[in-house]
């Protein structure tokens, strides 16, 4: 390969012709200064990511007398700041569903708007339109449904009526009110038993 051929010169990262180019840098843009301009200064609100190009001395001397707010209503300037917060994006009230909380427009505040909807009632309030929801059942496993029936009780019963139930068949079932017999010592045992169940897995 030939080194020194035109084609080899024009595929190097940098071609011998840029080499030899003196780099040029800006001058300090401060009136009859000469010196070179490398230092970046904003150049204020209203311009943002535009820059100034100062030399060392005049770039100090401009960030001194700087002043992003200058001619800036007090009012302004502490909404600014109020909005710098939280980057300058809008905010909401935790937990109220209110929308925005630096809005007025009606279409994005709270519950009370007609076009805020709580369909599935999440939020435990009547929906407008349509009936409310019915209460969802517990169901019942088999194990409760056997334990009701040894204490002669149907599965739609309430937990009331289940502990009146047990103390009454207790009463009835105790060997003192039977003569000591057996058979009523067994059925007590079971009665017992179911309502110890019953009352373990939460139904009374």
């Amino acid at each position: 390969m030939n080194k020194k051929s035109k084609y080899f010169d024009s595929i190097r990262v940098k071609p011998s012709q840029d080499r030899l180019k003196p780099e040029t840098e800006p001058t300090c843009e401060v009136n009859g200064c000469e010196q070179p301009g490398v230092h970046r200064a904003p150049k204020g609100r209203g311009q943002d990511g535009e820059y100034h190009l100062f030399c060392m001395a005049h770039v100090r001397q401009y960030n001194k007398s700087f002043n992003y707010f200058k001619d800036m209503p007090d009012v302004d300037i502490a909404s600014y700041q109020k909005s710098a917060r939280t980057g300058h994006r809008p905010t909401w009230s935790l937990g109220t569903n209110n929308g925005p909380a630096d809005t007025d427009d009606p279409a994005v505040q709270g519950r009370d708007n007609p076009r805020f909807s709580d369909a599935f009632g999440f939020f435990g309030e009547k929906t407008s339109g349509g009936p409310s929801p019915e209460p969802r059942k517990r169901q019942i496993r088999n194990a409760e449904r056997k334990s009701l029936a040894t204490l002669g009780l149907d599965i739609d019963v309430k937990p009331v009526e289940v502990k009146a139930q047990f103390k009454m068949l207790v009463k009835r079932h105790h060997p003192d009110a039977n003569g000591g017999g057996q058979e009523f010592e067994e059925k007590l045992r079971e009665i017992i038993q179911a309502y110890d169940y019953l009352k373990a897995s939460g139904f009374c």
